[in-house]
């Protein structure tokens, strides 16, 4: 089975059905898995999706909030979510191809604006989630898994525009890189992306409060394609397709593709 996968930060899936159905058409990934849908399931545009083929779907939503969907031309079986940290949200949904892959979805939490969990309880609700995440894996390592999503952390120097001036700022900060590291090893996964573009400055997201986000090119590296050991060496392909970050009415974060041949 070889299949295209692709993630996305949509930041409102009913605001932006347009730019998914663009996407779909466009590109036509035989997975699309989103991050921040804002709705609940019932209320997503699932029917639009499935006129374009991705008639299987395995989602997790809440309203306005957080929310995650795996949209899929191929079968899919409903593996369920984890709430790590107690949140009560919904940040991670895992399905099953017919291959027995699975697939996990997750939007770790941002984190807020400042990098001390004295001051800033949502910095806490970060960390302790990845190390939540990090004991998950531990306990039941995966195989045979493809983890994607808004991991809300740029682990690399040349995952953000400028190392030094981020080291202080929430999704770059050494204390967020070590515990994202933490859950990398404790599950074995492999940062396909980096795999297959090993150098050189790579982003997903591009703030919204740059008037001229592509000039400027402010960007980090914030949304992964994950895969671990025993099916890393299948991937190929891995691209950001900066340019959706253009489009009218955007996400501020572009989609991340990878092709697997399993």
């Amino acid at each position: 089975m070889s299949f295209t996968l692709a993630t996305w930060n949509i930041n409102s899936v009913r605001l932006r059905a347009g730019l998914v159905e663009r996407l779909m058409t466009e590109e036509a990934p035989d997975i699309l898995c989103l991050q921040e849908c804002k709705s609940p399931v019932d209320k997503m545009p699932l029917a639009q999706f499935a006129e374009l083929g991705y008639t299987h779907c395995v989602a997790r939503g809440q309203k306005g909030y957080n929310g995650v969907a795996i949209l899929s031309k191929l079968p899919l079986e409903d593996l369920g979510e984890m709430d790590f940290a107690g949140l009560g949200h919904a940040r991670h949904v895992a399905a099953r191809l017919e291959n027995g892959t699975v697939i996990h979805n997750f939007y770790v939490p941002a984190g807020g604006d400042k990098p001390d969990r004295t001051v800033n309880d949502k910095f806490g609700q970060k960390l302790d989630y990845l190390t939540e995440m990090r004991d998950w894996f531990r306990e039941s390592r995966p195989e045979n898994a493809i983890l994607v999503g808004d991991l809300n952390i740029a682990p690399r120097e040349d995952d953000v525009w400028n190392h030094k001036q981020l080291l202080k700022i929430v999704s770059h900060t050494p204390i967020e890189v070590d515990h994202l590291g933490a859950a990398q090893e404790a599950g074995g996964w492999i940062d396909v992306t980096r795999q297959d573009i090993p150098e050189g400055n790579l982003y997903s997201w591009w703030s919204y409060r740059s008037p001229d986000w592509d000039a400027a090119d402010k960007g980090r590296r914030l949304d992964h394609i994950w895969a671990t050991p025993d099916i890393s060496s299948a991937a190929s392909g891995s691209r950001i397709l900066r340019a959706v970050r253009g489009w009218e009415q955007p996400s501020d974060h572009a989609p991340v593709f990878a092709t697997f041949d399993l």
